[in-house]
């Protein structure tokens, strides 16, 4: 069943890139129910089974929430970085050729800035290869954790497929290079869902793991996708899709549990 999953993720993946191409005025509504299915992972799942797993505690605190803290930040660094280097490659890269500058979405990229895009692109597949391995890992701690990884892994998956696709061609790379990277977000659920499962690990390592993975999806949910949800239809029906997705998780782990 695993594996079935983490095919599932690859084909989230692929729909995601294959929405960036065709997407309508719709997409916001998907990303909500994304975030919601995200958030429902965290809350109703993820969390109480970490705590279950692991119960060291550092200077008074259970482990498993200095893992959720550091997550999250691990995250927010990472993307903070990124957009110091991307800040940078407009300031300094940007420039004319003939009177014409490269534009996309109201930027301005110069030649070299292709690579930024690339660099964005294959943290979003280095990402994906650790949602594989949060789908095997989960398996370790339960079915109902496995499958409930899997669910927010496929669900934040096509939301990755998406962003690849978008932000690989949003610093001029061409449609071809933007589909390779595509396909290797597609494989990398797969491998690291081979990989998770290969391995065996201790209770209390794969709970402050699931704690870290919580803080992972918890600030993609927070900060990622639910603004990108917002920016353009800041609608009752975005936040209906993401009470919905919540509600759907919260109806997974009761039939599960």
């Amino acid at each position: 069943m695993v594996y079935l999953l983490a095919s599932g993720a690859f084909l989230a993946t692929c729909f995601g890139g294959v929405v960036a191409l065709r997407v309508g005025d719709k997409l916001h509504l998907v990303l909500g129910v994304a975030a919601g299915v995200m958030l429902g992972v965290v809350g109703f799942d993820l969390l109480p089974e970490a705590l279950d797993e692991a119960h060291q505690t550092v200077f008074g605190v259970p482990a498993v929430m200095l893992a959720l803290i550091g997550g999250f930040f691990c995250v927010h660094v990472l993307e903070r970085s990124l957009a110091i280097h991307r800040a940078h490659e407009d300031e300094f890269g940007g420039h004319s050729h003939g009177g014409h500058e490269h534009g996309h979405g109201g930027h301005r990229h110069g030649h070299g800035a292709e690579s930024v895009g690339v660099l964005a692109g294959g943290g979003l597949v280095v990402h994906s290869l650790l949602d594989g391995v949060g789908i095997g890992l989960g398996f370790q701690a339960g079915s109902a954790v496995g499958l409930a990884v899997a669910i927010a892994v496929i669900a934040h998956d096509f939301a990755d497929g998406f962003n690849t696709f978008t932000i690989t061609t949003l610093y001029g790379n061409a449609r071809r290079r933007a589909l390779v990277m595509l396909g290797l977000d597609a494989v990398a659920p797969v491998i690291g869902t081979v990989i998770g499962s290969a391995f065996t690990v201790p209770g209390d390592a794969i709970g402050i793991y699931l704690g870290y993975f919580a803080g992972f999806l918890l600030y993609l949910a927070t900060s990622d996708i639910l603004p990108e949800a917002h920016a353009r239809h800041a609608s009752r029906m975005t936040l209906a899709c993401t009470l919905a997705g919540a509600g759907f998780m919260w109806l997974v782990v009761g039939l599960s549990g």
